[in-house]
Order: structure tokens, then sequence, then C-alpha cells
């Protein structure tokens, strides 16, 4: 591994932070002891200024890189954005609705009253998985009904957990 510098953020895919490394957790450091690394990262992520600053969050985060691309938001360094959990409301669902057939059962033997735990809605075996036969009747479109009662709903990007860590003693990067 070549040297790393100072303030460089890396993925690790184990749970701790490498020796001259932290973890991006959003912990305050010190100035007095880390002023080449305060130098690069200032108050971007926290801290007094004085005599603390904090390294970057990234715990349940992702990175993003600063600036604004075409037709995308203005970003600022140390900026924290997004929602965890968002509501819909039924402006932003697209129009659609969900039918539910009904077929008959042929064998007898096969027919239930009552059904019981883990049962679900199926055509006949003899029909599956052209569907030649087609069903009996089919209910009324409003028979199954929007869902999500307005309430908030986990709004995740799929993700792989990893270590984000910071370095903090390695090589300054230098102008070019």
């Amino acid at each position: 591994m070549t040297d790393a510098y100072l303030g460089e953020i890396q993925l690790f895919s184990f749970p701790y932070a490498p020796v001259n490394w932290a973890s991006c957790n959003g912990q305050l450091l010190p100035i007095q002891r880390y002023t080449a690394l305060f130098s690069l990262l200032g108050t971007y992520y926290g801290g007094d200024g004085r005599s603390t600053f904090a390294l970057p969050n990234l715990n349940g985060f992702t990175t993003c890189s600063q600036g604004q691309g075409p037709g995308l938001s203005l970003r600022s360094i140390g900026e924290s954005f997004g929602e965890d959990q968002v509501s819909l409301n039924l402006t932003e669902l697209p129009s659609h609705t969900h039918s539910m057939s009904v077929y008959e059962q042929p064998d007898t033997t096969k027919r239930v009253g009552a059904p019981q735990n883990g049962y679900g809605l199926l055509p006949p075996v003899n029909t599956r998985p052209f569907l030649a036969t087609a069903p009996n009747t089919s209910f009324a479109i409003n028979t199954i009904s929007p869902a999500g009662n307005s309430l908030p709903h986990l709004n995740q990007q799929p993700f792989l957990v990893l270590n984000y860590c910071i370095c903090l003693q390695g090589v300054f990067p230098t102008y070019s």
C-alpha cells in the first residue's frame, strides 16, 4: 500500500480503524494534537475551532462530492442532507390498479372453506405456469385499496456495511 495522504478517507471492510487512522464517526479531536489535520478540515464537520474540531460523520451516510452537477443541487463540504424516512402522498404515486382474479378449483379435494395459515390465492395447479385457463371472474377494482395510510417508510438505497476511516498521520497534500 502506498503512503496515505493526511485527511484521506478510505473504506475498509473490517470493523476497526487501522493504526494512524480514525473512524469517520463525527468525534471531536483536540486541535493542539492534530494541527495539520485541522488545517485541512477546519470546522466543516463541527467543533468550536478554538480547541476542538470534528471528523466527518459517515455513520449511516454515504459520501457526496461538493459543488453542483448539471440539474443537481449545490452541495457544500460538510453538508448533511437526505431523509431516513419519507411519507408519500397520492399525488406522488403513479396512477395504477391491482387486479385480483378468481379461479375455480376443479379438484374438489383441494377446496377448503376456511384457508389455513400459509395458504395463498393461486390459480388451480393445472393452469400454472402459463395460465391457459381464463379466470372465472375478477374482483372489482376497489377490492384492493391503496396502502400506507400516509405513514413514513424507510427510504434507503441498497447498502453494504463498510467502515469509513480518515488518515490521522500521513503525507501532507500539496497544491499543484
